[in-house]
């Protein structure tokens, strides 16, 4: 099950990076649940889907583009949850990722249930 599990949330993460590459703000938002809290250090907290679309659209009408991941790391919590950290970069920024908690949903998609990251420069 830990395998499918990680699966899922590697799928569920690369959407998130298909749609902050291809500067579709909404395909991003998509990726958490209603409600979720994300804390982008040093912007602030942003909570629920809608004002993390809006955080995502300002940075991408910024020009910020292309992140990756270097050396994810996929911690199983439970039979439902997995943490990832990693550190990113992007065309102009690079920071740390201190917490993706990813929660598979019952249609057996994982959505962000919490996020915080860190801008380094």
């Amino acid at each position: 099950m830990s395998q499918q599990l990680i699966e899922a949330v590697k799928l569920a993460s690369d959407l998130w990076k298909k749609g902050f590459n291809t500067q579709d703000a909404a395909l991003c938002a998509a990726q958490y649940t209603a409600n979720a809290p994300m804390l982008a250090r040093p912007f602030g907290k942003f909570i629920g889907t809608e004002a993390i679309q809006a955080f995502w659209q300002n940075l991408i009408d910024q020009g910020y583009r292309d992140v990756e991941y270097i050396d994810p790391k996929f911690d199983v919590i439970d039979e439902k949850s997995v943490l990832l950290t990693t550190a990113w970069k992007m065309n102009k920024a690079h920071g740390v990722v201190h917490k993706e908690l990813w929660v598979l949903q019952d249609d057996g998609c994982a959505k962000l249930v919490d996020d915080e990251f860190e801008v380094l420069g």
